[in-house]
């Protein structure tokens, strides 16, 4: 489904989300690393991506990662496809089958990054799932969301909106045979919040954020979010 909506480009905004984090590069403790958690993360494509940076670009080989996600069956591909990764069966990478919007196995304050990449839309409550990733950073810890969002062209939003609604669920119906997805798919970017609006929800959160708050991603088709948890409120 990325495939589509992000015109076959999701793949390039995933490293780049990750190179905008540079995870590992200035763990509180070098001997132990960052501790991360990938919310809704089930293949692990951000994990996976998390972990090589750490390792490959920082050197920080003792940085950890947990998948989490609330639906089993992804969870279970993650762990498939962790097996023909260098982190197969490795104490680093962990999985965890929870609600972002209660994670009562993950304690207050132990968490450096949190991040969730295509996911957050579809939480039920996106205000409690922010609060659950306030409460389980470190203080100084980043929130870090990449998601579909709004297009800032309007001649662009206006083409990309015929794609997405007219050509979507029709191209559901006839490779998938499930048009009913892909149409939710569309509805759901059209309702998540817009930019200003979502970086306005993470700041109701406690979190303080860089600059504006995002950065769009190929005239606003997804934008990235960040915000850090502050060091005098914990």
């Amino acid at each position: 489904m990325n495939d589509f909506m992000s015109l076959g480009i999701h793949r390039l905004w995933k490293d780049h989300f990750v190179r905008s984090i540079n995870p590992g590069s200035f763990a509180s403790s070098p001997s132990l690393g960052w501790k991360m958690l990938d919310i809704a993360g089930g293949t692990g494509d951000i994990a996976f991506r998390l972990l090589q940076h750490c390792d490959t670009i920082n050197k920080s080989t003792s940085s950890t990662i947990t998948i989490s996600d609330i639906n089993p069956e992804m969870l279970a591909e993650g762990r498939k496809r962790s097996l023909v990764t260098n982190y197969a069966n490795s104490p680093r990478l962990d999985f965890l089958l929870a609600n972002a919007e209660k994670l009562d196995e993950v304690p207050s304050n132990s968490i450096d990054l949190y991040t969730v990449a295509f996911g957050i839309r579809n939480f039920t409550n996106k205000n409690m799932a922010l609060r659950e990733a306030y409460r389980v950073l470190k203080p100084g810890g980043v929130f870090a969301c990449l998601e579909f969002s709004g297009v800032t062209n309007p001649l662009f939003n206006a083409v990309y909106k015929r794609w997405s609604f007219g050509a979507i669920p029709l191209i559901g119906q006839l490779v998938a045979g499930d048009r009913d997805s892909y149409q939710y798919l569309v509805e759901s970017i059209e309702k998540f919040p817009k930019q200003e609006d979502f970086r306005d929800m993470i700041v109701d959160a406690g979190f303080v954020v860089p600059g504006k708050g995002w950065e769009d991603l190929t005239g606003g088709i997804a934008a990235i979010h960040k915000g850090i948890k502050p060091v005098t409120n914990g």
